[in-house]
């Protein structure tokens, strides 16, 4: 099977666009995406016929897989409960280059886990993180997610003492009792509403950190397979 990395129409385009940078006279002549997708080499064969040098469509591709896609956060009550990227990658990774990543995954979030693999899928996985290795139609991508594992229970915890407080309050009054006696409803309304109000604080925080080590990941990534060629890690 040919494991070569394909760009799709979309990137194709894109890849052209950087090669030719700001020349608005180049941007005209770029030809039109290929239905079925595109090597590498058949790029540059491409774009020596608008005047685009392989290096140039080389450097173009480079930086386009090198940018992790965002994947959007799943929110709850407007707070990121998750963060995830996703890494275009230019070719499969070898035996060695998959220990070398864990390793760098293991010291970038400073946890050990677990290591898995199914057919053609490698994961590297610590409770809610993980990060898959997975093959696609255009060729392979590095896929990292991880959700934080108590934003539902604390929110949850949060909203129930809110709406007890409204509940008891609203007994209370009705039964006659003011002042001093509605100071239950107001210590649980008060409890209730520190959890809210601490979770869209550290919620945010979290999950900017969590995106911040994925790029570095995505980085790292791209920076071992640029640096050493396919064949002279084989074994």
């Amino acid at each position: 099977m040919d494991s070569e990395r394909r760009y799709g129409e979309e990137e194709v385009r894109k890849v052209f666009e950087r090669a030719a940078e700001a020349d608005e006279e180049e941007r005209a002549s770029l030809p039109s995406p290929v239905d079925g997708g595109l090597t590498l080499g058949e790029l540059q064969a491409v774009g020596l016929e608008v005047g685009l040098s392989p290096e140039r469509v080389a450097a173009a591709a480079a930086e386009l897989d090198a940018t992790p896609q965002l994947v959007p956060r799943r929110k709850l009550l407007g707070v990121p409960i998750s963060a995830g990227r996703i890494v275009d990658l230019p070719r499969e990774l070898t035996d060695r280059e998959w220990h070398f990543l864990v390793a760098e995954l293991r010291a970038t979030f400073d946890a050990k886990g677990e290591v898995g693999a199914d057919g053609g899928i490698r994961e590297w996985s610590n409770g809610n993180l993980h990060a898959v290795l997975e093959q696609t139609e255009s060729g392979h991508r590095l896929r990292l997610g991880t959700r934080k594992g108590d934003a539902l229970e604390t929110t949850f915890v949060g909203i129930m003492f809110a709406v007890m407080a409204v509940i008891v309050a609203f007994i209370m009054v009705a039964d006659g009792r003011t002042g001093a006696a509605l100071m239950v409803p107001a210590l649980m309304a008060l409890g209730g509403g520190g959890v809210l109000v601490a979770n869209a604080i550290r919620l945010p925080r979290w999950a900017g950190e969590r995106e911040r080590q994925m790029d570095h990941v995505a980085a790292w990534t791209q920076s071992l397979l640029a640096a050493a060629p396919k064949d002279a890690e084989e074994e």
